[in-house]
């Protein structure tokens, strides 16, 4: 019976375990989090999501706060489009959230960025491209293009000197927007270095409507491996979503996959982001308990834990904090959610907003619980303690279960 370690993720002479553990943001897949996959000859992300609000959070800077002083005076008015990033400050956060991590590097394994289209920022074009050229300046190993099809963002570092040199990749829901991106990129005259295909039982944002159940992440695999093989096109595929041992993993490795993409494991690993007692709450989901609704400002239909703190919140929006979703005219749809109930209830303190969350606000303090189908599971990958609560694993004993692990088996942790 084949496991995980019996294959190989080449980049070129370079040959890594073929486990991706994907970027969770804000700061769920950690600095730490990336590092081990990276000294065990994987792959690890880390996130840019909210990178200001990162950098303040682990190396004590001050960008969040400078930005509110600066925009302070519009806190009460809902037209956010004259809050800005500093471009200058923006680019030195990524520098030290990244830099620091390369810094930090041990091991054979690379560490990449997820860099998220999504975060639009009230300028999507000038800041997406300061997040990129700045973690290529950092010395990251490689650039993940997530959350949007991302048709322009290889033009946008083509003149960095790295761009040929560090592995610059995207994840994609259906062949239909790998076709769209190639097309548009074309031009660039270079290729993705490799393509995360993610499923419809992924966690957070989907790139899937709301009849995502009626996909499945063996067909899409399966439909991009024949139109790559029919255009000649040699370009390293990595599964992800629903990969929920080294078993199922291997069913896409002995495919073709050049590797897969794993997250869920992770969320209640010592080393991944969340607050301990989160992770307890990840650790007791049932089944029933995790859901796909449309509350994200962003569009996309997300998977994450009905006892989220974020369902129903009507905080006020943080803009001149945050405002990491704004789009370029300084709209947000949480906003308009929010004025529309405090006009429906005046004079409420605590108003309650059904259909959207302030996304910054609640991935901020780690209300807003995202997570992936099989959630459920993980009371299965542990063990229950005697006050009841389920013990922690680490990065290292996950990654090391999914690599040489077979017949489907997960192992406990050592007491």
């Amino acid at each position: 019976m084949n496991c995980v370690d019996d294959f190989r993720l080449r980049f070129g002479q370079k040959e890594l375990v073929p486990i991706v553990i994907g970027g969770m943001g804000v700061d769920i897949s950690t600095a730490e989090l990336a590092l081990e996959a990276a000294r065990l000859g994987g792959v690890g992300h880390i996130s840019d999501a909210m990178v200001n609000t990162v950098a303040d959070r682990r190396f004590n800077a001050k960008f969040v706060k400078d930005k509110l002083r600066q925009y302070k005076f519009n806190v009460s008015n809902s037209d956010k489009s004259v809050v800005r990033f500093d471009l200058g400050q923006l680019a030195e956060a990524t520098r030290m959230h990244v830099g620091r991590t390369m810094e930090a590097k041990r091991g054979d394994g690379l560490i990449f960025v997820n860099c998220m289209e999504k975060l639009t920022m009230n300028a999507p074009r000038e800041t997406l491209q300061v997040r990129m050229a700045s973690a290529l300046d950092a010395g990251v190993d490689g650039i993940t293009l997530a959350a949007g099809l991302h048709l322009g963002s290889f033009a946008l570092i083509e003149d960095h000197p790295r761009f040929r040199d560090a592995k610059l990749g995207i994840i994609v829901s259906s062949l239909r927007a790998l076709q769209l991106f190639l097309r548009k990129t074309a031009r660039c005259n270079r290729l993705p270095d490799y393509v995360v295909i993610e499923g419809p039982l992924a966690g957070g944002h989907l790139g899937f409507g709301m009849d995502w159940a009626q996909h499945d992440l063996a067909t899409i695999f399966a439909e991009i491996q024949h139109h790559l093989q029919q255009e000649k096109l040699e370009i390293p595929l990595i599964p992800a979503g629903g990969i929920f041992t080294g078993s199922d993993a291997v069913s896409f490795l002995a495919n073709g996959a050049a590797a897969v993409q794993v997250a869920t494991r992770f969320t209640v690993s010592r080393e991944c982001g969340l607050p301990a007692d989160v992770k307890q709450h990840y650790f007791a989901a049932t089944e029933d308990q995790i859901e796909v609704n449309q509350i994200s400002p962003t569009g996309y239909p997300m998977r994450m834990l009905s006892t989220s703190p974020a369902i129903g919140d009507g905080i006020r929006p943080n803009c001149e904090a945050y405002g990491y979703l704004l789009d370029s005219n300084g709209n947000c749809a949480y906003i308009n959610s929010y004025n529309r109930e405090v006009a429906a209830h005046p004079g409420v303190k605590r108003i309650s907003v059904k259909d959207k969350t302030c996304l910054c606000t609640q991935m901020r303090n780690f209300d807003c619980w995202t997570c992936g189908h099989y959630t459920y599971r993980l009371k299965d990958t542990s063990r229950r303690l005697a006050d009841g609560s389920y013990q922690l694993l680490s990065a290292e004993h996950i990654f090391h279960d999914y690599q040489y692990s077979t017949d489907g088996k997960i192992s406990p942790p050592p007491e």
